[in-house]
């Protein structure tokens, strides 16, 4: 993970290139959420031409539809369908990806865990106490969460479009950061924004939950048995009281993320210390070590980047704009404490809390990256789309006037943060092209033909 520094001692890099394996598993998350990110500004572009339109009746019947038995409390609208069934997929994945990260990849190191972990952290802290510094002492601070969300389809479909020719290892650092603030936005969720709690279904659902993580140890993991557990498990914790989503991270953390087999195990290990230079193995090898977190990852991320997520924001980011709305929102609490968290909280938060990380201990920035980077992707990082939405709705209750104000912020901050973040990336594009151009040739300035001698070019960084 480190080198020698200059006193003999074992320094961290931050952000430093991923390995071989590592890389292949962050290039498919980045074209999947690069595409979902284009299905989401597609399905909240749709959403809002449809509640300001004539066609409004019509959606706000759409909206609540409700279906499902009520005899198991699940006769649920079609809003609530999307924003507790469907991005309960969602957070599945987020859950496979903080259990892969921390078992399987670079944060099972604590020198490598400990920068990203801190700027997440910085990054949903800040963003928080600048919210709660404007609506201190009124009944709008309970939104204090609202701006503490990223979302990473829309970062990455940003990222995709202005970020080229940026090192493999920046992205990997959004991934990750990701990763830990969506964590961290549901275990807020099951805390801070969960009225009251039924113990029976909730014993019901843990008692579940450890048979479906016995099942996983034993790999016992045929779809005839595992889905239809895993949909009890989660009507269980819908039943409790606690918010749904939290049983799609509950079980993603109980998925293997290493091979079944020990030798499998090591050959990884092998792979990533080898990284890129490593020679290509044959398919059937390539799917023999493939991790059970690796084969519903592949198979479920579409499912959550191209339905789930954009089918939330079909139902939920119908918002009627409006002057009066607008101005509510940059003369409001409520608008400027989610506008002020979101824009300057999340760049200020994790860019700070990065930067302090590495400044007190012995960690050091990867060769391949500058702190204008960081920067970067810290601003980035203050697009904070679907969890906020569904954070407003638990926060003002759906359909209240301040759950509109606050989604009406939510986007018009998310839209500011992703053109300041373009502008920044853009310029860091930029360079890093022109950085290749004498390597590669005048005529030949892609990623997918760059000079393999430059620490950020190769064919790793043209899979992503």
């Amino acid at each position: 993970m480190g080198v020698r520094g200059p006193a003999g001692t074992r320094d961290a890099v931050l952000f430093r290139r991923p390995g071989a394996r590592e890389l292949r598993v962050l290039a498919d998350a980045l074209r999947t959420e690069t595409v979902g990110g284009g299905l989401l500004l597609a399905a909240t572009v749709v959403a809002l031409v449809l509640a300001n339109t004539g066609a409004r009746t019509w959606y706000e019947h759409l909206r609540h539809l409700a279906i499902g038995p009520s005899a198991l409390l699940l006769h649920l609208t079609l809003e609530e369908w999307a924003a507790d069934g469907l991005l309960a997929i969602f957070f599945f994945i987020a859950g496979l990806e903080l259990k892969r990260e921390l078992v399987a990849g670079e944060m099972r190191h604590l020198s490598a865990a400990l920068v990203p972990v801190a700027a997440a952290l910085g990054g949903m802290i800040l963003p928080a106490l600048i919210y709660l510094a404007v609506n201190l002492g009124h009944p709008t601070a309970k939104g204090w969460a609202i701006p503490a969300a990223t979302d990473l389809a829309f970062a990455l479909a940003v990222l995709a479009v202005t970020g080229r020719f940026l090192p493999p290892a920046l992205r990997a650092f959004l991934l990750t950061l990701a990763v830990v603030d969506d964590i961290g936005a549901i275990v807020v969720i099951a805390v801070a924004y969960t009225a009251s709690i039924s113990p029976l279904p909730l014993a019901g659902a843990a008692a579940l939950l450890a048979v479906f993580w016995v099942l996983q140890r034993i790999r016992l993991t045929s779809g005839w048995i595992t889905i239809p557990l895993a949909i009890v498990i989660w009507a269980l914790v819908h039943a409790s009281g606690v918010h749904a989503t939290v049983a799609g991270v509950a079980l993603g953390l109980l998925i293997p993320v290493t091979p079944a087999r020990p030798a499998e195990t090591a050959a990884a290990a092998a792979e990533t210390r080898a990284g890129p230079a490593r020679p290509a193995e044959s398919p059937a090898a390539a799917a023999q070590a493939q991790t059970s977190a690796e084969r519903l990852e592949h198979l479920i991320r579409p499912v959550s980047a191209g339905l789930a997520v954009p089918a939330f924001a079909l139902l939920s980011a119908g918002l009627t704009i409006s002057a009066g709305s607008l101005s509510r929102v940059v003369t409001g609490r409520i608008g400027i404490g989610v506008l002020a968290g979101l824009i300057a909280g999340k760049s200020l938060g994790v860019f700070g809390s990065a930067y302090l990380a590495a400044r007190f201990t012995r960690a050091r920035l990867s060769p391949e990256l500058t702190w204008g980077d960081v920067f970067a992707v810290s601003v980035l990082s203050g697009i904070g789309f679907t969890v906020s939405l569904l954070i407003s709705d638990l926060a003002f209750g759906a359909d209240s006037g301040r759950a509109g104000d606050a989604k009406t912020a939510v986007v018009m901050a998310s839209l500011i943060a992703s053109l300041l973040a373009g502008a920044l990336l853009a310029a860091r594009n930029s360079h890093y092209r022109h950085l290749r151009a004498p390597a590669a040739g005048p005529d030949d300035a892609s990623p997918d033909q760059a000079s393999p001698d430059h620490p950020s070019s190769g064919t790793g960084e043209s899979e992503i």
